[in-house]
């Protein structure tokens, strides 16, 4: 499973405000809605029952929140940069400005583990979680999440 293989280019939304991190939740929802036809309170629902189970801010400005939701068949990501940062409960206390959600459907056990360990590890390079801050639209992210998420040949 490849990056290219679950972001949508309309699953990107960048330049995003939020006051909280349910609102921030709020807006990968909607993007949900509207990218994969489910019902945004159903996803943001789905999202936060699993924020109550620990924050997914993963740190240096990251979460990575993540949802089984009923209505998918296979896993969708959804990026979203916000204009100023918010708390997410992460360990090393930073605010979250990027978001990389992902859902899945009920029975996509190891799909979505899968997922969000490949997404888990691209947020690792301090030089994208920069480019990605700076990028200037939709396409240079997407080439960003891609070119990273690539392997290098040896």
């Amino acid at each position: 499973m490849d990056i290219e293989d679950i972001l949508d280019p309309g699953a990107i939304a960048q330049r995003v405000s939020a006051a909280d991190k349910r609102q921030a939740l709020s807006i990968a929802a909607e993007i949900a809605g509207r990218q994969f036809g489910l019902k945004p309170s159903t996803v943001l629902n789905a999202l936060l029952r699993r924020e109550t189970q620990g924050s997914t801010g993963v740190g240096h400005g990251v979460a990575i929140p993540h949802a089984r939701v009923r209505g998918l068949d296979r896993i969708h990501g959804i990026f979203v940069r916000l204009e100023a940062p918010v708390d997410f409960g992460a360990d090393d206390q930073k605010p979250v400005d990027l978001l990389f959600a992902l859902l899945g459907p009920p029975d996509a056990e190891v799909g979505h583990l899968t997922a969000l360990a490949k997404v888990s590890r691209i947020f690792r390079s301090t030089e994208l979680r920069n480019q990605l801050r700076y990028a200037s639209g939709a396409d240079a992210i997407r080439a960003l999440l891609f070119q990273t998420a690539r392997p290098t040949a040896a």
